[in-house]
């Protein structure tokens, strides 16, 4: 599994924007091939931040995705609303602990 996340930094004003574009375009990123989850988080002492976590089988599921007009659509959106570059990983999780 590879998960990817990504760190998004808005303008204040375009706060709500971004949600309803995260909201009206969720479901459609979780109808491509390979993602099972898609997560979204706001910084807890910068609310301008935002961390997309999405959930895929194999790196090439990802790339198909990035690759969709669907994407192109949503991230040119979502691009205009930026404060600061976004960033991004790749990553493969290692290890899960959960409480007993």
């Amino acid at each position: 599994m590879l998960i990817r996340i990504v760190k998004l930094t808005f303008k204040p004003e375009n706060i709500p924007s971004f949600e309803q574009i995260f909201n009206a375009s969720k479901n459609g990123i979780l109808a491509f091939d390979g993602c099972n989850m898609v997560e979204l988080y706001q910084d807890i002492n910068n609310p301008c931040i935002f961390f997309t976590y999405s959930f895929w089988d194999k790196a090439s599921d990802l790339e198909h995705y990035r690759n969709s007009d669907f994407f192109k659509t949503v991230w040119g959106k979502t691009k205009k609303l930026f404060a600061d570059k976004p960033e991004a990983w790749s990553v493969n999780r290692l290890q899960t602990t959960n409480p007993s």
